[in-house]
């Protein structure tokens, strides 16, 4: 049964809105400071110290995109060894992981994908989280969750009109994620199937519709059957 939670990223976006939230769980919150997921030896002290019977991955690199091209290196440590690092441990511990990654793996080409579709990242991004995936996917005592999910307000005062996705707030989305800590497995979790602006444009009015050209594919939209079976969206 799962009761202690470590997570690492303890001060990223996500981890804001996830502390408001109230659960049965106790999270225990870890910045990159506390708990290098680069250094096996940081990763020992924190799993001996706090003895967690689950470790929810939320540290990573994501924006800017351009990042993951202009620094392989950094993406690949981050993203990819990193998250490897962290399951080697837990698996020698029997520590549950959950790991956060991203809706970026599809091919964003026909929309719909379920969790047993084809995978193929359109970037780097996606990438380094389906290298971090399948470290993840080898310990079975893990929940890959494929996130499709923004902060509140909307950061950017452009949003595509003529993309489909699946985006949702961090606040709703954690509301969401407590429900899943005990599944394990893959799961799309999202929103409502829609273009970006159509999301966007319900809290912020002012936002303007454009198209993409080639920045985003069309349709990155996920089919969330299998989380509605769990909890509605």
């Amino acid at each position: 049964m799962i009761n202690k939670i470590l997570v690492t990223g303890g001060s990223g976006r996500f981890a804001k809105e996830l502390k408001k939230i109230r659960s049965k769980y106790k999270f225990i919150y870890k910045n990159k400071k506390e708990l290098n997921i680069l250094s096996v030896k940081s990763i020992e002290n924190n799993l001996n110290k706090y003895k967690p019977d689950c470790l929810l991955h939320l540290a990573a690199l994501s924006r800017p995109m351009s990042l993951h091209d202009k620094n392989i290196a950094k993406s690949i440590d981050v993203n990819i060894i990193g998250t490897a690092n962290l399951v080697k441990i837990c698996s020698k511990k029997n520590i549950k992981i959950i790991f956060f990654s991203t809706s970026y793996v599809y091919p964003g080409k026909k929309g719909g994908y379920k969790e047993t579709d084809p995978i193929l990242p359109w970037n780097n991004y996606g990438w380094s989280k389906l290298g971090a995936e399948a470290s993840v996917k080898m310990y079975k005592n893990s929940l890959i969750i494929r996130a499709c999910m923004t902060e509140k307000p909307f950061i950017h005062k452009f949003a595509f009109d003529n993309v489909k996705s699946n985006f949702i707030f961090h606040d709703e989305f954690a509301k969401i994620f407590v429900n899943l800590i005990n599944k394990k497995g893959i799961i799309n979790v999202g929103g409502k199937s829609q273009s970006i602006y159509n999301f966007v444009k319900q809290n912020n009015k002012e936002v303007k519709g454009i198209k993409s050209k080639g920045q985003l594919p069309l349709k990155m939209n996920m089919n969330l059957d299998k989380l509605k079976k769990i909890i509605p969206v």
